[in-house]
């Protein structure tokens, strides 16, 4: 297996990663507060948030989160959770930019900030990406080395780096196992029958113009990408603990592939770009330092190989026929010449399959226990490797400590992952799920698993918003980013996630009794509220009462299609084509009986309070600092955010370019190098040394002949190279 504790170049890419995705979730998140949780927003934050008598203390135990402490701070609710994002980005964009911010206690804030802000997001941040992110985020806090508070920072790695690492590897496995399993335990006919991608492109939330492309692709294409998900996304991440290098690699590839595909297609805001993000924990040192352009010296494979390197070659290639056996057998994929296509159909059960998945559930959690005790293992060979008796009790310290951490955070786990089977789940230590009950709250573990039916099979429902101020002529209300308009094209919004326009999507699923927020934003529109105005149209001019509120407001629900590029119309070329299905929500006015019962029976009728006089310095900054965000858009600003941090990366780079010193002595060692950390090199780099006397000794030599030489030739304008030029070519 190739050694994790030289992974210093993965884990700068991790941290660096979970960096840019941070900055997204904050930043699409705040320019959202005020029309999502402010005072006269669609689910006021201060809902949550109630006096109840209890002290401070009693208070974030029940409900764990910084806000708390915002009417100390002359804030309200959703002041804070401004200034809690604002505080974030700035936190993330030090941590992308200098690589000293990348510590365990920035990274430990960046996840108190969401957490608390996760706490209050109510039904707008209940999403798997959100939790994906304070998981992601809580295993930073151990993979981050402390830097802030040593001087000369920390040392280039740490005998206990693979062990941390190895959890991030982890969550991947569970993110993308049950991502695949799940979509055949639920029995959905379209991934049964491989034709879920046929549905999947126009029904998704947000599709992109890429997503019309796919859609247009032939049936038997489309279902030979639902086998390539399978294979993605059931078989592959068994890879991710395989013992050598290439199948790792092979596997980080594959999980690219899958989540660069879906970001053509799809606007899953920063969930694909999270995942590629924990896909970096399959990486080695020496594959990103080819990608750096800066790879390590290998010794090439001597002639005959090794028996070793033929054994690895056989397994790497032993592995790939299996992967390749089973997709053809159990996929019945088989080639049809005349035709010119690749047929395919699952050829198991879902007895078989339910029995497989028992079979290998508790199996494979002992190939992972296995995998993090050889990780640890070597984790504790390299500290007792360290030289000197204090360090070597400093770095056995550290790793007890983490791989603690790391062994207890893959117990609770446990839970949450064999919830894809239950009887194994049954079968988990008591013990355990209580440890897990005790830690839920926090969001440490969750569990997984995306798309587990296809919605859309008979047409993408769609709910559209009407207005009108006579109650007889009806005006479309268009948002910025979902379907609407047949003729507008697709929107590109990632890595912004406009959350209304998700939660309209889900609401369209059911009834508008399922979806309670949906009677306080058709309130909040008839009050012509312009915090709620800016979630549907960041210009106001496009929205079309934007003059003056509607009297009048309904919702009718359609089916959405793709147009095929046969279809023919005069003017520009619709996009989508729709059919009205039903009415949504009836039409109501301000005071409307339905209205108000509807309001009342949901908690959503309550007065704000009154609003605190931004007389203090931090409530009129975060005012003033809104006014000037008000009218970007949120992929603008975070594009923005992103725009600066390359400028000043590309700029960093350029400054360090130069002319290299000629007469520099060897690069300065490490920290931890001087600190004993790297003692098993030290022998090596001994016996170096004496060697290179004895060539010194000859080259001394020679030095006098050159020197002579030198003399003869300054006398005919050329540079001396005295003994200065000796010592330069050595």
């Amino acid at each position: 297996m190739a050694a994790m504790g030289e992974a210093a170049r993965p884990r700068t890419l991790f941290l660096a990663g979970l960096a840019a995705v941070y900055i997204a979730a904050f930043g699409s998140l705040y320019v959202q507060i005020p029309g999502l949780y402010g005072r006269e927003g669609i689910l006021p934050a201060r809902r949550v948030l109630r006096l109840s008598g209890k002290g401070l203390w009693e208070q974030i135990q029940d409900t764990p989160t910084l806000l708390w402490l915002s009417p100390r701070l002359g804030l309200d609710t959703e002041q804070g959770m401004e200034l809690l994002c604002l505080l974030g980005l700035l936190g993330a964009l030090g941590a992308l930019l200098f690589e000293a911010m990348r510590d365990c206690l920035v990274f430990a804030l960046l996840r108190m900030f969401y957490l608390s802000l996760y706490q209050v997001g109510q039904v707008f941040l209940y999403f798997q990406w959100d939790s994906l992110l304070l998981e992601a985020g809580f295993l930073a806090v151990l993979v981050a080395p402390l830097r802030l508070l040593r001087r000369g920072g920390s040392p280039a790695w740490r005998p206990h780096d693979a062990v941390t690492f190895w959890g991030v590897r982890w969550l991947l496995f569970r993110l993308m196992f049950a991502s695949g399993v799940v979509k055949l335990t639920s029995r959905c006919p379209t991934w049964w029958g491989l034709t879920a991608l046929t549905y999947h492109y126009e029904s998704q939330c947000i599709p992109t113009p890429g997503a019309w492309l796919a859609h247009q692709l032939p049936v038997w294409f489309q279902k030979l990408s639902v086998v390539a998900t399978y294979v993605i996304e059931v078989a592959v991440p068994v890879l991710f603990f395989a013992p050598l290098r290439r199948l790792r690699l092979f596997a980080f590839y594959c999980q690219v592939l899958l989540q660069v595909l879906i970001i053509l297609t799809g606007n899953y805001n920063f969930f694909n770009v999270l995942t590629i993000v924990l896909a970096f924990s399959l990486l080695d040192e020496e594959h990103v330092g080819r990608w750096l352009g800066r790879p390590r010296r290998r010794h090439s494979p001597a002639w005959p190989p090794s028996l070793g390197w033929m054994l690895s070659t056989v397994l790497e290639l032993s592995t790939y026929g299996l992967l390749l056996y089973w997709t053809v057998r159990y996929f019945g994929l088989e080639l049809d010449w005349d035709r010119k296509l690749l047929e395919s159909r699952v050829a198991f059960t879902y007895h078989e399959f339910t029995t497989w998945l028992r079979t290998v559930t508790l199996p494979l959690v002992g190939v992972a226990f296995l995998s993090l005790s050889w990780e640890i293992l070597m984790a504790m060979y390299r500290c007792a490797c360290v030289r000197g008796c204090f360090w070597k009790l400093w770095a056995t310290l550290q790793w007890a400590i983490m791989a603690t951490a790391t062994v207890g955070l893959f117990t609770v786990s446990l839970v949450p992952f064999t919830y894809i089977e239950h009887e194994s789940n049954g079968k988990l230590w008591p013990g355990i799920h209580q440890m897990f009950g005790a830690v839920e709250r926090f969001q440490v573990v969750n569990s997984y698993g995306l798309f587990r039916r296809m919605t859309g099979v008979g047409g993408r429902p769609e709910v559209i918003l009407e207005g009108s101020y006579d109650g007889h002529s009806w005006t479309e209300i268009e948002f910025m980013y979902k379907p609407g308009n047949v003729s507008a094209a697709p929107a590109v919004v990632a890595p912004h996630q406009p959350r209304l326009d998700w939660q309209l999507w889900f609401a369209a699923l059911g009834s508008h009794q399922s979806s309670p927020w949906f009677s306080s934003l058709v309130l909040r529109l008839l009050q012509g509220q312009p915090d709620v105005i800016r979630l549907v149209q960041t210009d106001e001019s496009r929205y079309p009462f934007h003059g003056r509120p509607p009297t009048f407001l309904r919702a009718q629900l359609y089916k959405y299609w793709f147009t095929s590029p046969s279809e023919a119309s005069p003017g520009p070329a619709p996009w989508w084509r729709r059919q009205h299905v039903q009415e949504f929500f009836p039409a109501v006015s301000l005071g409307h009986p339905t209205l108000e019962s509807l309001l009342s029976q949901h908690g959503l009728k309550d007065k704000p309070p009154l609003r605190r006089r931004a007389e203090a310095v931090l409530p009129w900054l975060l005012a003033r600092l809104r006014l000037l965000c008000r009218p970007f858009s949120g992929p603008a600003l975070l594009w923005s955010l992103y725009l600066v941090a390359a400028t000043a990366g590309l700029l960093r780079a350029l400054a360090r370019r130069g002319p290299s010193p000629a007469r520099h002595k060897g690069p300065p060692r490490e920290r931890g190098e001087r600190n004993g950390l790297r003692g098993t090199e030290g022998t090596a780099r001994g016996t170096e040394g004496t060697a290179r006397g004895t060539e010194g000794t000859a080259r001394g030599t020679e030095g006098t002949a050159r020197g002579t030489e030198g003399t003869t030739r300054s006398s005919d304008g050329a540079r001396p190279e005295g003994r200065h030029g000796n010592k330069r070519k050595k």
